[in-house]
């Protein structure tokens, strides 16, 4: 059974450090793209990070550039957010998907994305 589950949210104040961790079984860890998107109530999802399982490679929404980071743990095949400098306008459920296309072109394209974890509230105040 294939299953992908974030952890990690909550509630902080501008400025704050959040880990999001996102695990899961049931599909080929390696060679695969993972990544981190977001939806704030009202508005669409959008890519935030991804990784690329084998090389590292990594890429970012520009508005979290310098303040996010993703990693991961082979071993454990888990995949983290750092998120550091938190600003209310992070507030939204975040998701980490797998399967997508880690180039520059297409990391951010969530279609290509088709395993999704169900999401976690990450809750910012001013």
């Amino acid at each position: 059974q294939v299953n992908l589950m974030e952890s990690g949210g909550g509630s902080v104040q501008a400025g704050g450090s959040l880990r999001l961790s996102c695990s899961g079984s049931g599909y080929a860890y390696s060679s695969n793209c993972m990544g981190w998107f977001r939806q704030a109530p009202g508005k669409e999802r959008e890519a935030v990070a991804s990784i690329l399982t084998d090389s590292e490679a990594t890429n970012y929404a520009q508005s979290v550039k310098d303040r996010f980071t993703i990693s991961q743990d082979k071993v454990r095949r888990t995949v983290y957010l750092q998120m550091d400098d938190l600003k209310p306008e992070d507030t939204a459920i975040y998701y980490c998907a797998t399967g997508g296309v880690c180039n520059r072109f297409s990391w951010s394209d969530s279609s290509y994305f088709d395993i999704w974890g169900q999401g976690t509230q990450v809750t910012v105040s001013s």
